[in-house]
């Protein structure tokens, strides 16, 4: 349900699945290949919400959020109130904020997992027990 950049109609994807560490203020460093994958995007930086389906937290560009926002129906209202903006600080990191950490029951460490279109954070052991794809970790 996400789309990522487009520019010059090349579309970029969230590939592949990282962990990285949060430390106790919540900052995360979001994987290289994410942050470029939106590089283009006028707004630097990630769209999270609470996944409706999953105990974790859902990632999208500024440009697909703006795409839901020119569909002209309401199926998007509850996506748009949960919706936080989250800048990238100068070293690539975002803050999780505590309603997302609590709502993903994040610890130490996250996993970033690539969807294509969006991507997903994840607490590591959830992931593991929830799906029976166990994806090989990229270094970042």
């Amino acid at each position: 349900m996400s789309v990522t950049a487009y520019k010059n109609n090349k579309m970029s994807l969230f590939l592949s699945s990282y962990e990285n560490r949060i430390d106790a203020k919540g900052r995360v460093s979001v994987p290289a290949k994410f942050r470029t994958a939106i590089a283009n995007d006028d707004f630097q930086g990630v769209i999270l919400y609470r996944s409706p389906a999953h105990n974790c937290i859902e990632g999208v560009s500024m440009s697909h959020m703006q795409k839901l926002a020119n569909e002209d129906n309401n199926k998007f209202d509850d996506l748009f109130a949960d919706a936080q903006q989250m800048n990238f600080d100068v070293t690539g990191r975002i803050i999780i904020t505590p309603e997302l950490k609590k709502h993903a029951n994040l610890k130490n460490n996250v996993l970033f997992i690539g969807r294509g279109n969006s991507f997903q954070i994840w607490n590591p052991d959830n992931f593991r027990k929830s799906s029976k794809f166990q994806p090989i970790i990229q270094k970042k």
